[in-house]
């Protein structure tokens, strides 16, 4: 990215991840419009900061990076906080179904499994997607979410466990 414009640069960023923070940001969110809100916020830090990478770690660890303190402050939020009492209140009793664009991602042969995912605690889940969905290193998923290895360790340990019970109370197994 040296020595291109930041707006070149930033569109070319966007076609290369874009789609990946999307669904990155959504098992965060659990919600596609904030989702949306989110990915924009998280283009523009990157396009006022890309000039302070330094690239000492990789680009693609640190764009990630953006996106998770994102959703993190996201999730922090009074805002966030607000929005799932009000859902919580008026969803009592109903049984409405998803949105299409969560159904299009169920769909794929592994939806039972991603709605496990969703499912953990985001500190099992964020380390289970950044490790099996986004191919990172437990040493890269330390240095992204400032943990240490043995923590990442451990919680992918835990997570796959959680998982694993949350399938066979389902009927289900899974290998591992």
């Amino acid at each position: 990215m040296a020595g291109m414009k930041p707006d070149d640069a930033i569109e070319i960023l966007m076609n290369m991840y874009g789609e990946e923070l999307k669904r990155l940001m959504f098992s965060y969110t659990k919600n596609w419009a904030q989702t949306e809100d989110l990915i924009q916020e998280v283009f523009l830090a990157i396009y006022q900061k890309l000039d302070t990478f330094e690239g000492r770690s990789k680009l693609k660890s640190w764009i990630y990076s953006i996106a998770i303190n994102k959703c993190k402050d996201y999730l922090r939020s009074w805002h966030f906080r607000k929005l799932q009492l009000t859902d919580q209140f008026f969803s009592f009793g109903d049984e409405g179904g998803a949105v299409p664009e969560e159904e299009l991602i169920l769909k794929d042969e592994s939806r039972q499994l991603i709605k496990f995912v969703l499912q953990l605690p985001i500190k099992y889940r964020e380390v289970i997607i950044l490790f099996y969905y986004k191919d990172l290193s437990t040493d890269e998923i330390s240095q992204l979410l400032e943990i240490s290895l043995s923590t990442v360790k451990t919680r992918l340990h835990r997570g796959r466990e959680k998982l694993k019970k949350m399938h066979s109370l389902r009927g289900g197994m899974l290998n591992g």
